[in-house]
């Protein structure tokens, strides 16, 4: 672990990677990585499979304590973000023909930080 980064920061970049690599053994095709609009909004990934486009939300975890669930972590509020910034996205590259799917990836961590399970949920 870099010494610059903080354990969370850690977990969360190393959450996003497994998230990745989980796409792309799916047979997802990775178009776009923290696409962000200044004050609407950021979606971490981007990605496409059998036409669809995904808009894919990461929420890492680690498997201790009684916090709430990865997937409902994601509020009404990071929703109309989300949805908000894919649109603004889906607009920049003039895709107006295919089917979004808003997919939530749920990544769970053991207390050293170690990914030990990777999970696509629906949004």
């Amino acid at each position: 672990m870099d010494n610059q980064k903080t354990f969370k920061q850690f977990v969360g970049a190393n959450g996003e990677e497994a998230a990745v690599g989980k796409l792309m053994v799916e047979g997802f095709k990775i178009l776009k990585r923290n696409f962000a609009i200044h004050n609407v909004g950021e979606i971490d990934i981007i990605a496409e499979k059998d036409g669809d486009i995904h808009i894919c939300e990461v929420r890492t975890r680690l498997n201790i304590g009684s916090y709430p669930d990865s997937a409902e972590s994601v509020t009404g509020s990071k929703r109309k973000k989300v949805i908000r910034t894919a649109e603004f996205y889906l607009a920049k590259e003039g895709i107006c023909d295919k089917n979004v799917v808003f997919d939530v990836i749920k990544v769970t961590h053991d207390k050293q930080g170690n990914v030990i399970r990777v999970e696509i949920l629906p949004f």
